[in-house]
């Protein structure tokens, strides 16, 4: 086992406590980061080109990500220039990225026809390149960014895990129908081809699940956790019936979040959008933290606390809105009012989904530093403090 700093050690007894609910010395923050915002963070302050959040504010924890595509394979480059970049990925679908854009654009899928569903292949799990060798993968590789030749991933972990709390992640089935069939062909299949769709999201899970036991192995003991990728949601609702929902997906899901408890693994699932019409359902699957919580999907840290009490942690729900929009005041009235749901522990402090390329450097720091000052227990925060939260 790699030897870990005594930091490192107090910041994995901050997390671990804090999804007991039980009350650290403070409450846990970190992120997850745009690039445009790595970018825009490091001029507004002056940092060198090298300088990354988590090591720069000491931040509490990080997640990694093996190579989960169906298919390991390098980019096919179809097109290429100063402007953008035109590739074909391990979920045989066409990309585009335009670098000066925020995110790619699907262009096509091969799987563009309900036939082809029953003969998309998973190829295998237990692949060594997945988890020793360096190469392309679009989930790492293909974003806000653009990135080739990934690092291998057992690296990564070793390389941080003296230093932080290193989470591994796995996508569960909804993450590979979008990618794999593109979200209009998704919706669109999902009501005139319910069963067979779902066939295709058990194979996705069962894959998925596979995927999480090679990792664990593959890692020999260096995780700390696992985070779950599974938006089922937008803005205002699912992307289907709940009752859809728990037929095709909550079991694979239940299957992973065992895999990884049998391991003594907690798990962070990420999930976009408006879940609360299942959000019971995730309380009841042992799910240790619910991340993002969008706060501009109507989802609320505080409200969510007077519900269900401690029966669920909470990652997440400070406004990227506010963060990049609001007054010093503002902002700082946002944090301290968010942090009454650590009451009792339970609460890691990040955004409510990842940190824009609109957030200046400056009022990333400002909330660092707030929830720092605030975030220590016994909580005292002042006039925002909601003695009905407990």
């Amino acid at each position: 086992m790699l030897e870990r700093t005594a930091n490192c050690l107090a910041k994995l007894d901050r997390i671990n406590k804090t999804l007991h609910h039980q009350e650290a010395d403070r409450v846990p923050i970190s992120d997850f980061f745009w690039g445009s915002f790595l970018e825009r963070w490091r001029l507004d302050l002056g940092l060198p080109a090298d300088c990354d959040p988590y090591r720069h504010y000491d931040l509490d924890w990080q997640v990694t990500t093996p190579n989960m595509d169906p298919h390991v394979k390098q980019f096919e480059v179809l097109k290429e220039n100063e402007e953008e970049v035109v590739v074909r990925t391990g979920f045989e679908a066409i990309i585009r990225k335009k670098f000066a854009d925020p995110m790619p654009e699907w262009l096509s899928f091969d799987t563009d026809r309900i036939e082809k569903v029953a003969a998309f292949q998973f190829e295998d799990p237990w692949n060594p390149a997945r988890y020793f060798s360096a190469g392309d993968n679009q989930i790492a590789g293909v974003g806000d960014g653009f990135a080739r030749n990934s690092p291998p991933w057992v690296d990564t972990v070793k390389t941080l895990h003296r230093d932080f709390p290193v989470y591994g992640s796995v996508c569960e089935a909804n993450e590979y129908m979008q990618r794999i069939i593109g979200p209009e062909n998704f919706l669109l299949w999902i009501g005139l081809y319910p069963e067979e769709m779902g066939r295709f999201i058990v194979r996705a899970n069962e894959f998925a699940l596979e995927v999480l036991k090679a990792q664990i192995k593959a890692a020999d003991g260096l995780l700390d956790g696992i985070v779950i990728w599974g938006d089922i949601a937008y803005k205002k609702d699912l992307f289907f019936s709940p009752r859809y929902w728990r037929k095709w997906y909550k079991p694979g899901l239940q299957a992973l979040v065992d895999e990884a408890h049998s391991h003594n693994l907690p798990v962070i699932y990420h999930g976009c959008g408006n879940v609360k019409r299942v959000f019971e359902d995730f309380i009841g699957l042992g799910i240790d933290a619910y991340n993002p919580l969008e706060s501009k999907a109507g989802l609320d840290v505080v409200e969510l606390r007077r519900q269900y009490g401690h029966q669920i942690g909470f990652c997440g729900n400070m406004s990227v809105i506010t963060w990049a929009q609001g007054t010093q005041d503002e902002i700082r009235a946002e944090v301290l009012t968010k942090l009454n749901a650590a009451k009792g522990g339970g609460m890691i402090f990040q955004s409510d989904h990842s940190v824009p390329s609109n957030v200046t450097g400056q009022n990333y720091e400002y909330v660092v530093n707030l929830v720092r000052q605030y975030g220590r227990y016994p909580l005292q925060l002042a006039e925002y403090d909601l003695p009905d939260v407990k």
